[in-house]
């Protein structure tokens, strides 16, 4: 709606001065240099002077279709049908237009039997807007087997990213790239698979070549942005986000980092401030949703922050931050006996850190819990220890993919006592090392530990089907997992890529 609005007085701007043929001209060099909101203005205004065009609707129409904007798109098909398109092409236009008007059976009624590349990229998404995720893995197989098309390469390897198979993500954006040299989506991916590799100086490296290839494109500032802030440096990522800001003001992804970094500076009105313009639609497990809570604890309305909070742990009961902050809350309402319920579990691990313990000390000493001393004597071991040493070299080691490394950490780590969060890493690390009987034997000890848990249920059938053991029981798992925490895209992609035999 606030496209249809603001539409025609971009128009009117736009239809100063210039000749259609210098609008069209412009707006294909506007779409090379992925500036696609100006070429829909010039678009449109160079159809609204000169009338409707078979050709330039069609560029309308994919210009339109790749910024989202499903009801304009339906509109471009609509004209482009009054001016006799029609068949496959027309059916295609129409079909990704409903879908991102949210009507995944429409689009897969219209697709019919089309067996183009396009077709099997459209069906893909809509299969997957069904929640029948492996429809959608193998629509996009058989849209890469028809024949090369970027859009496929991108959304397959994007799928591949998110079910763990970086070498498989890392094959689609290598045939992407070789379609088109210096491609925005290749080079994007390209950058986040080294992200996800640790190997961040290679994604800065690469996020360079985008920002000077596409000058006028927030997504490459966006991602450095987070890669400066994986590596701790607040300042540099503020700086990047700055550089978006500049680009794109009110792209969400830029007002999603300034409250990031606001609530690492400690800045919480800041933070209340932006986010409770969004506070009636904002989910609750997110980032944003999350970040809004501790700042209305943190701005004396706890609460409010309890119940964000409480919320938020009963969708996802293993995050560790919602049940400390949940802990926090009910300790400034005065419920310290609540508080140490909530945070226990925490101090259970090993891996429990001088957060965790402290407050669990102060909770336990509110109620005359006897743990006190003890949990004095673990926070004062716990500062400068070695389990906290041994805990940061295990999660360095796996972000950087020195399995070998990760597995000495959380090898020694599992040592110290039976703790399901470092034998589930523990098991991860063992399974990329090839080393799969071990990393079978590592995760259902955490499974053991942890039943109920979809990520060690996760990741009791991933290091199976990884390493070829039992394929019946790791696709059970792995469904188990998907079907206990619905909202899990890696779950349900991970499910699909290993319920093809080929795995992808």
């Amino acid at each position: 709606m606030k496209r249809t609005l603001i539409l025609p007085l971009a128009l009117l701007i736009a239809s100063c001065g210039d000749d259609p043929a210098d609008r069209i001209a412009r707006a294909r060099a506007e779409i090379a240099a992925m500036e696609l909101g100006a070429a829909r203005v010039d678009l449109a205004a160079a159809l609204a002077d000169k009338g409707d065009d078979v050709e330039v609707l069609k560029l309308l129409a994919g210009v339109q279709l790749r910024l989202g904007d499903g009801d304009g798109a339906q509109a471009s098909a609509d004209r482009l049908e009054q001016l006799g398109l029609k068949g496959e092409e027309l059916a295609r236009l129409k079909a990704e237009a409903a879908l991102l008007r949210g009507h995944a059976d429409e689009a897969l009624m219209l697709l019919g039997a089309d067996n183009s590349p396009t077709a099997w990229r459209v069906r893909a998404a809509a299969k997957i807007a069904l929640k029948d995720t492996q429809g959608g893995f193998e629509a996009l197989r058989r849209g890469a087997a028809a024949g090369a098309d970027q859009l496929l390469l991108r959304d397959y390897a994007r799928f591949l990213i998110d079910a763990q198979d970086l070498d498989g993500a890392a094959a689609q954006v290598a045939a992407l790239s070789r379609l088109q040299a210096d491609n925005f989506d290749a080079m994007m991916l390209t950058a986040d698979i080294a992200v996800r590799r640790g190997k961040l100086t290679e994604a800065h490296a690469m996020l360079e070549r985008v920002a000077k290839r596409y000058p006028k494109v927030p997504d490459p500032w966006i991602a450095r942005a987070t890669v400066f802030d994986i590596e701790g440096k607040l300042d540099d990522a503020v700086a990047m986000t700055g550089r978006a800001a500049a680009i794109a003001p009110d792209d969400p992804r830029v007002t999603d980092l300034k409250v990031q970094f606001a609530s690492m500076k400690g800045d919480w009105e800041q933070v209340r401030s932006v986010l409770s313009r969004q506070e009636s639609t904002l989910d609750p497990v997110s980032a944003n949703g999350l970040t809004y809570a501790e700042a209305m604890l943190r701005t004396g309305h706890p609460e409010q922050a309890r119940a964000m909070f409480q919320r938020a742990l009963t969708r996802s009961p293993n995050n560790p931050y919602s049940r400390l902050m949940l802990a926090q809350a009910q300790l400034a309402t005065g419920d310290p006996g609540s508080a140490y319920a909530t945070v226990r579990p925490l101090t259970d691990s090993v891996m429990a850190g001088p957060r965790e313990l402290e407050l669990a000390e102060k909770v336990a000493r509110a109620i005359g819990s006897a743990d006190a001393d003890a949990l004095r004597t673990r926070l004062t071991s716990a500062r400068g220890s070695q389990t906290a040493e041994l805990t940061q070299k295990g999660q360095a080691a796996l972000a950087s993919e020195d399995w070998s490394g990760a597995i000495a950490a959380y090898g020694q780590l599992a040592q110290l006592g039976k703790d399901a969060e470092v034998l589930k890493r523990l098991a991860l690390a063992l399974s990329h090392a090839g080393r799969a009987d071990d990393a079978i034997a590592a995760a259902d000890q955490a499974r053991a530990l942890r039943p109920d848990d979809p990520d060690t249920t996760y990741m009791a059938g991933y290091v199976r089907a990884a390493g070829g053991k039992d394929r019946a029981t790791a696709l059970s798992l792995l469904k188990q997992a998907s079907d206990a925490d619905p909202g899990n895209a890696m779950f349900k992609r991970a499910l699909a890529r290993f319920s093809t035999a080929t795995g992808g």
